[in-house]
């Protein structure tokens, strides 16, 4: 089997001791692999990359304690959710962030109010990799932790309908889920020209193509669930919320051992089949169907689940957060803040048991 090195990023919302949404820069100065986000609010915690699971909760079980005894020490608390339920409104804290602001206008909110989990693969037989990544959309549904979006019960994942749907539709292409690349060259061509797109929205708006090129590389400026990562080199998975450390270990270790999978069986179109010697994707219209469905119902949808069965994985070893987060139409702000304080809890918890792994075996099976 092939093997590829796995690598997390998780985001996570900052609190104070009355989880009222709060500055995390003590926190990012804790640790090298903490980083800020482009609001105060929000902080990205990341591993290296690993070729076994072990090492991977290990690392990222190391950073976030660092993490949360750095939050700790001075009355805050690091909260795994979606969206922090509602509405936050804090301005852009760095140049990259004023410039999308700038450009997206009232569109950015969205982005300021949703937080994932992003997981980076080792590029081999790349084509094959994002295009099964696409087709792994519908597995958000295994870690979605939010009902709420601004106050108001929505979606399964109100992160994903909000992050993709929030914006003018001007900017869709730059949020939605891609079609499957037809090759390397063809998803590059695309990524170039939704840069040169981006470059004249920006421009409509007052800012420099000068100005774009110095902030920006193209990819940059794609945000959708599957990215080409030229520089690291990956491919990034952006489709899931933030969750449990636990779970998003274990969603990379299913998702790889997937990919790992497309290194030496055969890669087709109709309806998932989990063959030993080939995987068979949906057309990708009735890939945005089940897609839906997971973000609108999650695992509670029985295509949802017959899709991720089909394809693999076992959705009863998923807890999704947003299944036990459930609530009246509405939420308080004072209602908010005591859940994201539950949810802290909870996130000191699964990191302290973050080394029981399900298994002492690597992520890819020899």
């Amino acid at each position: 089997m092939y093997s590829l090195s796995t690598g997390v990023e998780l985001e996570l919302w900052v609190v104070d001791e009355t989880g009222r949404l709060s500055d995390g820069t003590e926190i990012t100065d804790a640790h090298r692999r903490i980083d800020p986000e482009f609001i105060d609010p929000l902080v990205e915690v990341q591993t290296r990359p690993h070729t076994c699971e072990r090492d991977l909760r290990r690392d990222l079980r190391s950073t976030l304690r660092t993490g949360i005894r750095a939050a700790e020490a001075v009355g805050k608390r690091l909260v795994p959710l979606g969206t922090p339920l509602t509405a936050s409104d804090t301005a852009a804290n760095c140049e990259r962030g004023r410039i999308f602001e700038t450009v997206y206008g009232s569109g950015v909110e969205s982005a300021k109010n949703c937080a994932g989990t992003h997981i980076h693969f080792e590029q081999d037989s790349v084509v094959d990799q994002i295009n099964l990544l696409t087709a792994l959309d519908p597995a958000l549904a295994l870690v979605s932790s939010a009902r709420y979006y601004a106050g108001l019960r929505g979606a399964n994942s109100a992160r994903a309908l909000a992050y993709r749907t929030g914006c003018e539709d001007a900017f869709r292409c730059y949020t939605d889920l891609w079609e499957y690349a037809d090759s390397l060259a063809e998803w590059r061509d695309r990524v170039d020209q939704k840069y040169d797109r981006f470059k004249r929205l920006a421009a409509d708006r007052g800012v420099s193509n000068g100005t774009v090129e110095t902030l920006f590389t193209p990819e940059d400026t794609v945000l959708n669930p599957v990215r080409l990562r030229e520089c690291q080199p990956t491919v990034e998975w952006r489709a899931p919320d933030a969750t449990l450390p636990s779970q998003v270990v274990q969603l990379a270790t299913d998702v790889e051992n997937l990919l790992s999978k497309s290194g030496t069986a055969s890669i087709d179109y109709g309806a998932p089949d989990p063959g030993a010697d080939r995987i068979r994707l949906p057309a990708f219209e009735d890939l945005r169907t089940v897609s839906w469905q997971a973000i609108e119902a999650g695992l509670q949808s029985p295509n949802v689940r017959s899709y991720l069965r089909d394809l693999g994985f076992d959705t009863a070893a998923y807890d999704p957060l947003s299944q036990r987060l459930d609530g009246p139409r509405r939420i308080s702000e004072s209602e908010a803040r005591t859940r994201r304080l539950h949810q802290a809890g909870r996130l000191h918890a699964d990191v302290q048991g973050l080394t029981n792994e399900r298994t002492e075996r690597s992520i890819f099976p020899a």
